[in-house]
């Protein structure tokens, strides 16, 4: 309980002690000029995020030639980087439980930065798939705690469609990763290295983030943290900005019990067994449809008769429909139950996986492609959003490193499958299979996820 009228314009109180920062946060019902400056950091973070991720995706057509890799040989190096995620999703995750989203989010950025630049220097495939392994281990580790961190720092009924306009903002790396492969490639031998080097620009948004990205207030509070003058500082002017967007005085902030916090071990029975399985199972169906596609285009439209120089050419229009689907999420995302939203996503992108599998006709084919990219990444945000919401907060990272860590996982076997059944049943086969799994994604959700739209993440912790 709380006491005093509605919103005295100073901190909320327990009746028994100090102010709630939790509490506090909560009440916050609009985005102010903080989060905007919060957004527009960590979009930076995630665009080249995303050209990281998909650099080599990019370079693989130039190194088959330079290199003479065959389609088996990209799909090791490519299964490499998924080793690297996988380690660095859990890892990253259970440092982020520890001690703290901030430290954890900053040092990852610097820490993939450094290997794409090497990546950049590798003499051959053995040397680049190791630095991928180390890239991944980065690039997983920053993903999954930069999600988990604005799932505790912004407005509940605003934090799904935020989600989705960061992951759109990130999404400009694909297109980037894309045009600059699509620039520079063609160059000459060699020319593939820059890829690997703009990927490493981000680390100038890790020196940024040094200076202006504070530590999660939720987690402090949860750690029994107190919030220092400068942490009462942040929360106050927060306050203040929503005070002056609304023209009116704040809810009455609600303080709840803290929720008993527990040990790993949690996560692996009961309800949360159940809630890790199906965000686990969620994440693997996402990254064999989802990277199965996009990691696999340039090569195979190759394989279909096309020259690198087209194939990069379709690859790059496909790449736009990246952000436009992000953004497809913010209408949506908090509106609607977020299992459901996912849903009738995967049903529409398994027929057009299916229609760009078949077709031979490049209109046809830019047409499903695009249509596929641009709805898989709607549902990437909405089931980004989902995973850091259903996780109690002493264990958030870790479980959402479970769940993505999953995924990624499946990736290393996901990139060697797609090989194996192409050379083994043939291009259709690889496309009924992509679809299969994207409507495996959306039954795992509707049939087993958690209803989490709207609702406090205390609230969901407790059900």
């Amino acid at each position: 309980m709380t006491t005093g009228p509605p919103d005295t314009h100073g901190p909320a109180r327990t009746e028994h002690g100090p102010p709630d920062p939790a509490a506090r946060l909560d009440r916050i019902p609009v985005i102010t000029p903080s989060h905007r400056r919060w957004v527009g950091l960590l979009g930076f973070l995630f665009v080249f995020d995303l050209v990281d991720l998909n650099s080599f995706a990019y370079a693989a057509p130039a190194l088959r030639t330079e290199w003479g890799l065959s389609v088996g040989g990209v799909g090791v190096i490519t299964s490499a980087g998924f080793v690297g995620m996988f380690v660095g999703a859990i890892v990253g995750g259970r440092l982020s439980d520890r001690f703290g989203r901030r430290p954890v989010l900053i040092g990852a950025v610097f820490f993939y930065s450094l290997f794409s630049l090497l990546s950049a220097f590798a003499p051959g495939p053995w040397s680049l798939g190791v630095l991928r392994v180390l890239t991944g281990f980065g690039l997983q580790a920053m993903t999954g705690v930069l999600l988990v961190w604005v799932s505790e720092m912004f407005p509940r009924a605003l934090r799904g469609r935020y989600q989705a306009l960061l992951l759109a903002i990130g999404l400009a790396g694909v297109p980037i990763a894309a045009w600059v492969a699509r620039l520079v490639v063609p160059l000459g031998p060699g020319a593939w290295r820059w890829i690997f080097v703009v990927g490493a620009v981000d680390a100038v948004g890790g020196l940024v983030a040094l200076r202006v990205l504070p530590e999660s207030i939720r987690w402090r509070s949860a750690h029994g943290r107190p919030v220092d003058d400068r942490e009462e500082a942040l929360i106050a002017r927060i306050e203040r900005e929503a005070r002056e967007r609304t023209g009116a005085d704040l809810p009455e902030p609600v303080v709840e019990p803290p929720v008993a916090r527990g040990s790993v071990t949690e996560l692996l029975r009961g309800a949360m067994l159940r809630r890790t399985v199906v965000a686990s199972g969620a994440c693997v169906f996402l990254i064999l449809s989802f990277y199965g596609f996009s990691s696999w285009v340039p090569t195979l439209l190759v394989e279909r008769g096309y020259t690198t120089a087209e194939s990069l050419t379709f690859a790059s229009v496909l790449a736009i429909a990246a952000v436009p689907g992000a953004l497809l999420a913010m209408p949506v995302i908090d509106r609607f139950e977020r299992r459901s939203v996912i849903l009738v996503l995967q049903v529409a992108v398994a027929a057009l996986l299916i229609g760009f599998g078949l077709s031979d006709d490049p209109v046809a084919i830019v047409v499903c492609g695009f249509g596929a990219a641009m709805l898989m990444q709607t549902g990437v945000a909405t089931l980004y959003t989902y995973i850091a919401e259903v996780f109690p907060l002493h264990l958030r990272g870790l479980g959402s490193g479970i769940a993505n860590g999953s995924g990624r996982l499946a990736g290393v076997a996901g990139g060697l499958l797609v090989a194996s059944i192409y050379s083994g049943a043939g291009l259709a086969a690889v496309y009924v299979y992509l679809a299969v799994a994207a409507l495996l994604l959306g039954l795992v959700m509707v049939l087993f996820g958690e209803r989490t739209t709207n609702r406090r993440l205390e609230d969901i912790e407790r059900t």
